[in-house]
């Protein structure tokens, strides 16, 4: 499926290393059963995304392909609009997952977006910022080449000196502006940035204007939830939708996290795990849309 510019609303279940050592308590390298139980546990997130799109018909998923390469296929056939990274999980730094085969792998997911997550801050160190820049202009311009939209995961995380408790809400939303000029600078162009979310319009407008600067009116935003509790992650939503220029969300370890714990504990049945995950993403639309239609 391509991607709708009007709406997209993505399921994103594309962790390795929060499942393997977060879920599982596992470390790389992974034995062929265990990474059997981690592909089973992605295959109850995806149940729950298929039970909730049943009825909604507008969603998409985010998975990679160590764990996910046949979700993806079967998401294919029935229709459904998929994302898959490119970036080493879990990394301070990005790195391809697959080194110089990136090109390769991509094409064999076939997915609808190539997503990238990055960890950037402007005043962060020079040169590692230097070397990101440089790979990910080079993914950039593969994904321009070849018309594979480009979803950039944009993490500003607090240097040593920023930590404090009004980070998010002072200091990070004017580094995200500068962090995104800064890419876009560098030749680095996605159709997508999926961003953490900000308490104000005012900033919600301000990265809407970075995105969209000189001449890019066609780039899009939506917010991630980044493992934030419910309260949060709906305020963020509610923000987002009543901002034009940010189209949807990408909401993962809320929607699934407790379900896929208490049903790999057996508190809870598959199946209720399954009803519970699908609840939830539905939940994240119906805050969405609601909050859309008083804008």
């Amino acid at each position: 499926m391509k991607p709708n510019p009007s709406a997209l609303y993505i399921l994103p279940f594309d962790h390795r290393g929060s499942f393997e050592q977060g879920l599982f308590g596992l470390e790389p390298p992974l034995s062929a059963e265990q990474t059997a139980q981690i592909k089973a546990a992605k295959q109850v997130v995806y149940e729950g995304f298929l039970e909730a799109n049943e009825a909604l018909d507008k969603g998409g998923i985010l998975v990679d392909e160590q764990f996910g390469a046949e979700i993806l296929q079967d998401a294919q056939r029935r229709g459904i609009l998929t994302a898959c990274p490119v970036e080493k999980s879990g990394q301070d730094e990005f790195d391809f997952e697959y080194g110089d085969d990136y090109e390769a792998h991509i094409e064999a997911m076939n997915p609808a977006y190539v997503k990238v997550l990055v960890r950037y801050n402007p005043t962060g160190d020079a040169e590692s910022n230097a070397r990101q820049r440089e790979k990910l202009a080079r993914l950039s311009a593969y994904s321009q080449q070849t018309q594979r939209p480009l979803m950039f995961e944009l993490l500003v995380p607090a240097t040593d000196r920023q930590k404090a408790a009004d980070y998010d809400t002072q200091a990070r939303p004017e580094l995200m502006v500068r962090a995104i000029h800064e890419l876009q600078d560098a030749g680095i162009e996605p159709q997508l940035w999926k961003v953490e979310g900000v308490g104000s319009h005012q900033n919600a407008e301000a990265l809407v204007q970075a995105a969209r600067r000189g001449g890019r009116g066609n780039v899009d935003l939506i917010i991630l939830g980044r493992g934030a509790d419910d309260q949060q992650v709906k305020a963020w939503l509610e923000t987002a939708a009543t901002t034009a220029g940010f189209t949807g969300f990408a909401v993962g370890r809320t929607t699934f996290w407790d379900a896929l714990k208490a049903y790999l504990a057996k508190e809870i049945s598959r199946e209720a795990a399954v009803s519970q995950i699908a609840r939830n993403y539905s939940g994240w639309v119906q805050v969405f849309e609601a909050s859309r239609k008083k804008a």
